[in-house]
C-alpha cells in the first residue's frame, strides 16, 4: 500500500487554537487533517504523523522551544524511522516567519530547499526509492491574541512565500499546493487551524495524492 509521511509543525500536530499560553491540547484523529486526508485516501493507504509544535525549516530555537525544533534533525530521524515511504508531505514555515529568527521569505524557502533535498538525496534514495514530495505552503499568519507578540513581522514575511515555495516545488520536481487558497488562520491566536480548517486542507491534500497518487510498487499513476 501507498505510504505517506506527513511533516510539519504544530497545525500538523493538530494543535487548536491557543487562547492560555502553556496549555497543551490536540485535535482527536477525526479533526486532524493528517488522519481525515488518510481516511478521504481509503484503506489502501498507511500514515505516519510527524508534527511538532514550534518547528521550523531551519532554525534551533533555543530562546523558545528548543534547538531540535530545526526541521533538518527531525526530518532526518522521520526518514530514518518510517518507510519505505511513497509520499512526503512537507508543510513548514510558519514558525520562521517569528520575529527572533529575523528570517526574510528566501531565507525561508532556503530552509524548506534544504529539507526537500534531504529527503531527495542520496542518502535517503536507497530507503526510499520512489519516493515523491508535496510541498505545501501554510497559510499566512496574522497578528492576534495571546501570539501576537512572536509573530511581529509575521504577516508579510508569510504572505510573500506562497510563489517562493511554488517556484522551489517547480525546481525541485515536487508538487504544489498553497494552502492559503483552502484555508485561512483562526482568528484566535492568528496562527493554528480551526476544526474547520483542518478539514478543509484534508479534502486538499487528499485530492493531490488521490489524483496524483502512487501504486503500491512505488510508480506514479
Amino acid at each position: 500500500m501507498p505510504r505517506v509521511l506527513c511533516f510539519g509543525d504544530s497545525n500538523t500536530h493538530g494543535s487548536p487554537p491557543v487562547e492560555v499560553r502553556g496549555h497543551y491540547a490536540r485535535f482527536d484523529a477525526a479533526t486532524r487533517w493528517p488522519t481525515r486526508m488518510a481516511a478521504a485516501l481509503g484503506s489502501g493507504w498507511e500514515l505516519a504523523e510527524e508534527g511538532l509544535p514550534g518547528r521550523t525549516a531551519a532554525f534551533p530555537d533555543p530562546v523558545g522551544m528548543g534547538d531540535h525544533m530545526d526541521g533538518r534533525i527531525g526530518l532526518r530521524i522521520a526518514l530514518q524511522s518510517h518507510g519505505p515511504l511513497d509520499w512526503l508531505v512537507l508543510m513548514l514555515g510558519t514558525n520562521d516567519v517569528k520575529a527572533r529568527f529575523g528570517a526574510t521569505p528566501s531565507r525561508i524557502a532556503a530552509g524548506l530547499a534544504g529539507l526537500v533535498d534531504l529527503a531527495l538525496g542520496v542518502e535517503m534514495a536507497a530507503r526510499h526509492p520512489a519516493l515523491h514530495v508535496l510541498l505545501v505552503c501554510p497559510p499566512p499568519v496574522e497578528r492576534r491574541g495571546v501570539l501576537a507578540g512572536e509573530f511581529l513581522g509575521g504577516p508579510a514575511k508569510s504572505a510573500a512565500l506562497a510563489p517562493l515555495v511554488a517556484g522551489l516545488a517547480r525546481e525541485r520536481g515536487c508538487r504544489f499546493l498553497d494552502a492559503g487558497q483552502v484555508l485561512s488562520v483562526s482568528p484566535v491566536d492568528g496562527v493554528h487551524f480551526t476544526a474547520e480548517g483542518h478539514a478543509a486542507l484534508a479534502r486538499a491534500v487528499a485530492g493531490v495524492l488521490g489524483a496524483d497518487g502512487v501504486s503500491p510498487g512505488g510508480a506514479v499513476r
